[in-house]
């Protein structure tokens, strides 16, 4: 339901600003009253850079303190002065550990989120217990842990690689309430999607041949209903692996993704519609513009 509604209100803005500049003296509309804005306006720059405005700490979780899953590291920013954040958890993909993901923890608390990178029970996990675990993840971090208090717990997503890119989608079909889904070169057996309602970006890779995006992330993208918020972005020329080291492509419209989902930021609209052209670094993108 808030899906609807944020899109209601996107639109509503949006057409707002266009009055605001047909009207010679007229103010025009801004987001400012938008309460989940956090940090400066952003630039091409700023999104691509390897650190954001916020800095940041962390914190381990051993796997003896949780249930459910296998612990894991919480990156968070160090300041409460523009108010909680938003919080995505993020699992490793098939024999992986949450090491293989440790880059997307400053990248992204940087830019305003707790992110929660988490071992699973065992690295021969599959997708539909990743999914789980994401949950249960998401669950201690915003119930029990040491940042809990930083954290909106209406405004939570989920990311993954491999078996655990397939995970995130298990756990946006499970819990509609997540606010963003980003899938990274996913894996699973199951290839349609259709009661997934989370706005959710799939990242393939053009070259994968673990997770092919003929038979994994265009038929995963394909099958989100058709009025949902998505977009599908190919890495060109990108391995499986592509997720598991420091990728400007993938955080750029990562950030963006969630600053716009789980912070409703409009400004970050720019950097998703109209769809980026295609590139050296991406070969297609396909999306629902506008939001």
């Amino acid at each position: 339901m808030r899906h609807l509604i944020r899109k209601a209100g996107a639109a509503l803005v949006t057409g707002l600003l266009l009055a605001g500049t047909a009207v010679v003296g007229m103010p025009i509309a801004h987001a400012d009253d938008n309460p989940y804005e956090r940090g400066p306006d952003p630039t091409v720059a700023s999104i691509e850079a390897r650190r954001g405005s916020f800095a940041v700490a962390d914190v381990g979780v051993s796997r003896l303190a949780v249930t459910g899953f296998g612990g894991g590291t919480i990156y968070y920013p160090t300041s409460t002065a523009e108010g909680t954040f938003g919080a995505v958890a993020v699992a490793p993909g098939y024999t992986a550990s949450q090491s293989s993901m440790a880059w997307l923890g400053p990248r992204l608390a940087s830019q305003g989120f707790v992110v929660f990178t988490i071992d699973t029970n065992t690295t021969s996990d599959q997708p539909s217990s990743r999914g789980d675990q994401l949950l249960r993840a998401l669950d201690y971090l915003t119930t029990r842990s040491v940042v809990s208090s930083r954290i909106d717990a209406d405004r939570l997503a989920v990311m993954g690689h491999s078996m655990g890119g397939g995970g995130s989608l298990e756990a946006a079909k499970d819990r509609p309430s997540l606010q963003a889904a980003i899938p990274l070169t996913p894996w699973n057996t199951d290839k349609t999607w259709p009661e997934v309602s989370t706005p959710t970006l799939i990242v393939g890779a053009e070259n994968d041949s673990i997770a092919s995006v003929r038979s994994h992330a265009e038929p995963f993208y394909q099958s989100l209903p058709s009025g949902a918020d998505k977009a599908y972005l190919e890495l060109r020329g990108a391995s499986h692996f592509a997720p598991n080291t420091d990728n400007t492509t993938i955080a750029k419209y990562s950030i963006s993704w969630l600053k716009r989902f789980v912070d409703d930021d409009l400004r970050y609209d720019q950097f998703l519609c109209p769809a980026p052209s295609t590139s050296t670094t991406i070969s297609e993108y396909r999306s629902t513009c506008p939001y």
